[in-house]
């Protein structure tokens, strides 16, 4: 059975009001971190999924266990309250961020790499060209 579910868990971390986006596919936990800055209302947290969802860019999948609930809804209304009370963000969404960010730096350090090279290889031609040019007189 493919199981499907997004969560958005909302918390103050430092200065700022961060939300991490979870979704479940599948069977694979993928995240997303957003920083709100100011603390942000139920019709802002709307609006910006509603906006900016597909834009986000969420982490390689990692595997989790999916669990299923009873559909109690005194039992939902219970896990809701403990949720709300549980601070910050769970271990697999923390590995996960952790493996976005080291993807996105390998990724920086490539681009860096490939670019500092290609700056080095055309101040090498520019060079050649005027030693060419002084050769012949110009």
């Amino acid at each position: 059975m493919d199981a499907e579910s997004e969560k958005l868990t909302v918390f103050l971390e430092g200065p700022f009001w961060v939300g991490v986006f979870e979704r479940i596919s599948d069977g694979k936990l993928s995240v997303c971190k957003v920083t709100f800055g100011a603390e942000p209302k139920d019709p802002n947290i709307w609006d910006f999924i509603l906006e900016h969802y597909y834009e986000l860019k969420f982490s390689p999948a990692i595997e989790t266990k999916v669990r299923q609930t009873a559909d109690n809804p005194k039992r939902r209304q219970r896990s809701a309250r403990k949720q709300l009370e549980i601070p910050g963000v769970k271990t697999k969404s923390q590995q996960a961020l952790q493996m976005q960010r080291e993807a996105i730096k390998t990724q920086r350090t490539q681009t860096g790499k490939e670019q500092r090279e290609a700056e080095k290889q055309r101040r090498f031609d520019l060079k050649q060209q005027k030693r060419k040019a002084r050769h012949k007189g110009r």
